[in-house]
């Protein structure tokens, strides 16, 4: 961790421990009329949102408005603010992210600009290990393996973890105990999924010639229900 970021836990761990932190934060704004007291609460919620690396939760926004303020509410305003603007607030692995427009995609790219939060360049196996982490969740690298037909090395699930899109799952029953791998919130984040359960249906894919998943692996079983939710996610 950096020098930065353990100045950051320590002032967040003396702000949870301390309850004049919270008498001091004046999140009701009770001295404003109620059309700038509502202002305030949508630019404060734009703030934390804009600031974060990931998709803030509505656990989260609650902390800076009122005890009564609708979070929805308030996300729907600053939706409709932002409808003219290249960026958008979405709905993504349980909270809320700012994303440029996909019409803007070729223009950031002509920029050459550095952007923040890309997703890593992942080789087309590794990707296709993701794809089958995504659907078979939780799995061994063993039974990835057998799927593929060939080796999943660990060098594949490293690069994985490294880029934050898979982390260990609970242990598997077979003799051995190996550990299994799920999916995260990342990995949500990144393919603007809110849960699992809006993972493309992959039947649907193959009827469609999107993908010929039986084409390229030696055995496929049977798919899992990916009803999951980001609880059911090991971080």
């Amino acid at each position: 961790m950096t020098m930065a970021g353990t100045t950051t836990a320590k002032a967040r761990r003396r702000q949870d421990k301390d309850p004049q932190y919270d008498v001091l934060y004046d999140r009701e704004l009770e001295d404003l009329p109620p059309e700038l007291r509502w202002r305030e609460w949508m630019l404060r919620v734009e703030a934390v949102i804009f600031a974060s690396a990931e998709p803030v939760t509505r656990e989260t926004l609650a902390r800076v408005v009122g005890k009564d303020c609708s979070i929805d509410l308030l996300i729907d305003d600053l939706q409709e603010e932002l409808r003219d603007r290249p960026y958008e607030l979405v709905s993504v692995a349980g909270g809320w992210q700012h994303r440029t427009r996909v019409r803007f995609a070729d223009t950031i790219r002509a920029s050459t600009a550095p952007t923040r939060g890309g997703a890593a360049a992942l080789s087309e196996f590794e990707a296709m290990v993701l794809m089958a982490v995504g659907y078979f969740q939780p799995v061994t690298r063993g039974e990835l393996s057998k799927i593929f037909g060939k080796e999943v090395s660990r060098d594949v699930i490293a690069a994985l973890r490294g880029a934050g899109f898979i982390s260990s799952g609970p242990r598997s029953p077979t003799p051995g105990a190996p550990y299994t791998y799920v999916t995260t919130k990342h990995f949500l984040s990144v393919f603007e999924l809110e849960t699992l359960r809006d993972l493309p249906d992959i039947e649907a894919l193959e009827d469609a010639g999107l993908l010929s998943w039986r084409e390229m692996v030696v055995e496929v079983p049977e798919v899992p229900s990916t009803d999951l939710d980001e609880d059911d996610l090991v971080d």
